[in-house]
């Protein structure tokens, strides 16, 4: 287990209460009355985010949008440009947006139950698209996926929990995560020197203050940074301190740039070893050995490529500072191992790995390609 629950009985309680929070509300300018929230708890209890926009019944093709950790549905309805939900609208499709527990519009990454991308991959994910099926019918089903909720979502693909998609798009990374050596090994170092002093790492310098037990982090995100803004420096400069970049800086739009404490959250380390396994196997492994409850999940998602039974465009930037050339690497081995599944790859030039949702251009460089995907299959 990542982690052993201890504390009096009364913390715990506390805790388990706050599974039931509701979402912080999403920022859009879309009419209310096409928003539906929908109050959403996973198998295991966990309350979660589901929207669905579009008004009346729905009659086109539904596009299941997941976002990546400590990001939230927020990242595809920026209300400051062209995002990815009116791109869908425009074209006909009805998006659904679940924020998964490791939202930013939730508090699990600070407080609260604590869990494994074995869970998002279980729980969160294949009960939504189960939800959203009741819903729609007979009608396709497509996802979009970005960053860990890629992975996630690799995971549930390859145990076979969310079967028949009509096809999935999947930006930063997907079964075979790799990340810089120095990433790597700074996230190696951060668990074992951090480990029992704090548990996640805040991105708004604001909220800790000058003489916290962050503001070493902080400083260290804003060596040699060209941005004097320490969210972006812990983000850009550092990604939670592994070194790594999550966008390229120009894309961003002044009001995103000014958002991005908004936009991304705090970092939980003690999702970490999880993460580490993953990293080091080079696939996507479960967590859980020997507890029963998720022996649905492959040990290993690349061994059981084989259960995917949709076509996948795996997306990237081309300049991805915190993946590298991951979804390459997928295309490569997948096509090697696995040569009978439909798995294609676009590379997006100049971008890096969260400007392509967040990027003020990106309904012009990106969006694109993902209309182009799920149109030749609708």
């Amino acid at each position: 287990m990542i982690f052993r629950t201890t504390g009096s009985p009364a913390r715990t309680a506390r805790r388990g209460a706050r599974t039931a929070t509701v979402p912080r509300p999403l920022r859009h300018r879309l009419d209310p009355a096409a928003v539906e929230e929908i109050p959403f708890h996973a198998g295991d209890g966990v309350r979660l985010g589901l929207t669905r926009v579009g008004e009346g019944p729905g009659e086109g093709p539904a596009v299941l949008l997941l976002h990546g950790h400590t990001a939230s549905a927020d990242m595809f309805l920026l209300p400051e440009t062209r995002n990815l939900v009116d791109v869908l609208l425009d074209d006909g499709y009805e998006p659904w947006l679940l924020d998964w527990r490791g939202s930013r519009r939730l508090p699990y990454n600070e407080s609260g139950r604590r869990y494994t991308y074995d869970d998002v991959a279980l729980y969160d994910i294949p009960e939504a698209v189960a939800y959203i099926r009741q819903r729609i019918g007979d009608r396709p089903l497509f996802v979009v996926a970005h960053c860990i909720g890629s992975l996630a979502l690799s995971l549930s693909m390859t145990a076979g929990l969310v079967p028949g998609l009509a096809g999935v798009v999947s930006q930063g990374v997907f079964l075979t995560p790799k990340l810089a050596g120095r990433t790597s090994l700074r996230m190696s170092v951060a668990g074992e020197l951090l480990k029992g002093r704090i548990d996640h790492i805040p991105v708004d310098f604001r909220t800790v203050g000058l003489r916290s037990k962050y503001t070493p982090l902080f400083a260290l995100a804003g060596r040699k940074a060209s941005c004097p803004d320490p969210t972006c420096q812990i983000l850009h400069n550092s990604a939670w301190g592994t070194g790594a970049s999550l966008f390229v800086h120009e894309h961003l739009s002044e009001t995103t740039h000014h958002r991005l404490a908004e936009l991304l959250g705090p970092a939980p380390l003690w999702i970490l070893p999880h993460l580490r396994r993953i990293e080091l196997a080079r696939t996507v492994v479960r967590w859980h050995d020997t507890d029963h409850r998720y022996r649905a999940l492959p040990a290993n998602a690349l061994d059981a490529a084989a259960r995917i039974d949709t076509p996948v465009l795996l997306l990237a930037g081309s300049e991805n500072g915190l993946w590298l050339d991951s979804q390459e690497l997928c295309r490569d081995v997948l096509a090697r191992r696995q040569p009978q599944l439909d798995v294609s790859y676009t590379e997006i030039p100049g971008y890096g790995h969260l400007d392509t949702f967040l990027g003020r251009g990106a309904a012009l460089d990106v969006f694109g390609h993902i209309l182009d995907f799920l149109g030749e299959r609708r």
